[in-house]
């Protein structure tokens, strides 16, 4: 944790030449302690990761957003590789296990993928080029809001395309 922390107070750094698997680790790292505070706040809270010209893998400092949504400023200091957010508090009138459509389109639109943690604590990964979401995993996987009830009026899929969360969420 004591990593973690220090990403509080500025960017935190993995171990150089992270592999995908170190990857999704430091990413959980990340989303697994911004949780509360999302909760906490009833905000989204966003950045990125990526690696430095020394191929170090390292995260952004974490910006606040709105109950609904976050943009982070992009970072200067390295090539961002993916972008993370949390989605908020529970809200049971939200669709808010499950990314949006908005998440799949703006990681799409930067080149990069994405990461997602959402009030139940699944983790859902985007993959910006083929505009899909997959969920790496379910209820509890991070920390959960205390407030969580599982969605009645949907099942939460493994997988969904672009297309797919536009037919849901307009509903």
């Amino acid at each position: 944790m004591a990593g973690v922390l220090a990403f509080l107070a500025g960017p935190l750094v993995a171990e150089s030449g992270a592999a995908p698997a170190a990857e999704l680790a430091f990413v959980k790292g990340v989303l697994a302690e911004l949780q509360a505070r999302s909760f906490r706040w009833d905000r989204e809270y966003c950045g990125y990761i990526g690696y430095t010209a020394e191929g170090e893998l390292v995260a952004s400092r974490a910006r606040r957003g709105t109950a609904d949504s976050c943009l982070p400023p992009w970072p200067r200091r390295f090539d961002p590789v993916a972008s993370y957010h949390t989605h908020g508090g529970y809200d049971p009138g939200a669709w808010s296990e499950i990314p949006s459509d908005i998440d799949i389109v703006s990681d799409a639109a930067d080149g990069i993928d994405g990461y997602v943690a959402t009030p139940g604590g699944r983790l859902w990964y985007i993959d910006g080029s083929e505009r899909m979401a997959r969920q790496i995993c379910g209820v509890g996987c991070l920390p959960m809001d205390a407030d969580f009830a599982p969605e009645t009026d949907i099942t939460v899929a493994e997988s969904y395309s672009y297309e797919d969360l536009l037919g849901i969420l307009s509903h």
